[in-house]
């Protein structure tokens, strides 16, 4: 087996270092001894993107999306969405950005540069407390699910304030769609209490149906 090479390290806001590593041809994040994610299984983020599109009600939506990640959920909702579509990408942590302009660039296949798309490098807390009725989509995928490890400030993406918080960013029937690693009863009790209509889904990680299965949570503003 060929081994690990460390290509960049990036600084988390109250957290811990992520590392980029690739091996051959593929790229892992990790947190410590976690694997965030692995460009060899990209199923369930894309998942994410295309059960949301195909949720929405405006034939020219604006999506926000928390994570860039690897832009396995943004390629996948710019392939399903129209020419007058808007996507709106918020990602803490520039190193990230900065590695899919660089050694992930074949990987991000020109996505960062589609015409429908803003990056900000902004925590998406912010972003979404900074946008009252503005998206039909918010898109999360910026922890490995509603306990934040990788930062611990995402827990107020996933409190009963933050909810309330995203609830007022959608436009009337929008969605927030969270993905996770695992289900979490009590989180899905919350986002039903936060007067959502929930909707839970489990995916597999890969692309052809196989590998773990991860949950995602669609949850929309009457």
């Amino acid at each position: 087996m060929k081994p690990r090479e460390l290509l960049g390290t990036a600084v988390v806001p109250g957290g811990e270092d992520l590392r980029l590593f690739r091996r051959g041809d593929d790229f892992m994040i990790v947190l410590e001894r976690n694997e965030l994610m692995n460009s060899r299984m990209s199923g369930s983020e894309e998942a994410l993107a295309e059960m949301t599109v195909a949720r929405l009600q405006s034939a020219a939506p604006h999506l926000l999306i928390g994570g860039y990640g690897m832009g396995f959920t943004l390629r996948a909702a710019l392939a399903k969405l129209g020419p007058d579509a808007r996507v709106t990408v918020a990602e803490l942590v520039p190193e990230i950005i900065a590695w899919a302009r660089g050694p992930m660039a074949d990987l991000a296949a020109g996505c960062l540069d589609d015409p429908r798309v803003e990056i900000i490098e902004r925590d998406v807390v912010q972003v979404i407390a900074d946008g009252t009725g503005r998206y039909d989509a918010i898109l999360l995928d910026v922890d490995n699910g509603p306990d934040g490890i990788v930062h611990p400030g995402n827990d107020r993406l996933y409190s009963m304030a933050g909810l309330a918080a995203a609830k007022a960013a959608l436009r009337p029937g929008g969605l927030v769609a969270i993905w996770s690693a695992a289900p979490d009863a009590v989180f899905t009790r919350r986002l039903n209490t936060a007067g959502f209509h929930v909707e839970e889904v489990v995916v597999r990680a890969r692309s052809n149906g196989k590998g773990p299965r991860h949950t995602i949570w669609f949850a929309q503003r009457p």
